[in-house]
């Protein structure tokens, strides 16, 4: 079963699903491994490898390390074309509709199109809102877009809409990495009423209660990163948390 033909059928089941995100710039070799163990340990689902800008070159490393030490798969949340990796299981090929940056639309998906098909990885598109977290984020700095205001349901259920017609086959919505303010239950609940496809939410997930509240109003996944690696045993929490809901 291929990582797309999961997160569907766990959403068919009713079970929700659980992504740890690990940085290929912040973690150490030791600290993936660890990671690893732990998210396979605790019942993850998914191993997502990205960031909102790279220093260095390890993402061939970083999801080598992942595989090695764990039989999860793993799926690229790239940051940008030179994120693309033959040794990933899957990439979300992320189409920023919540912005007016037609770099982030389609641009650099054409200069990345070529290098996806040679890669033969499974390719998942994905419409990603960034939902304003209180203060400028990584992602709105590099990308040139104004996110989605907190407060504004309507604007994002019609925006997840209108992914949904374009035939995008999931709706990512991120309040970005350390995000003071999460995305809203409200909102969650109105685009996971309107949509049909799988809803991830992410950002400012720092307690097990947060995922289930998430989860509860309508995710379908969640994605946690910034707050493990600040507290590790947050996987295992999660994870239990969301078995006693699925």
């Amino acid at each position: 079963m291929n990582v797309y033909s999961r997160i569907q059928a766990n959403k068919k089941e009713g079970k929700k699903s659980f992504a740890v995100l690990a940085d290929p710039d912040k973690a150490s070799a030791a600290q993936l491994e660890k990671l690893a163990h732990e998210s396979m340990e605790a019942g993850v689902d998914f191993l997502f490898v990205g960031s909102s800008i790279l220093t260095g070159n390890h993402t061939d490393d970083c999801i080598r390390i992942l595989k090695q030490n764990s039989n999860l798969p793993v799926v690229l949340f790239p940051g940008n074309v030179m994120q693309v990796s033959a040794h990933a299981d899957a990439i979300l090929l992320l189409s920023l509709i919540s912005g007016r940056n037609a770099e982030m639309l389609i641009g650099r998906h054409v200069i990345a199109a070529p290098l996806l098909r040679e890669s033969g990885i499974e390719i998942i598109s994905t419409g990603y809102m960034l939902i304003d977290p209180g203060h400028p984020t990584s992602v709105s700095y590099m990308s040139f877009t104004t996110p989605v205001p907190h407060d504004k349901n309507d604007i994002a259920l019609c925006t997840a809409l209108a992914g949904e017609q374009l035939g995008l086959k999931m709706i990512f919505m991120d309040a970005g990495s350390g995000a003071r303010v999460p995305v809203s239950g409200s909102m969650i609940e109105e685009v996971s009423r309107t949509i049909s496809v799988p809803l991830i939410v992410g950002g400012g997930i720092r307690t097990p209660e947060k995922a289930i509240d998430h989860c509860t109003a309508g995710a379908d996944m969640i994605v946690v990163g910034n707050s493990v690696e600040k507290n590790p045993g947050l996987i295992g929490e999660i994870a239990d948390a969301l078995k006693q809901i699925s």
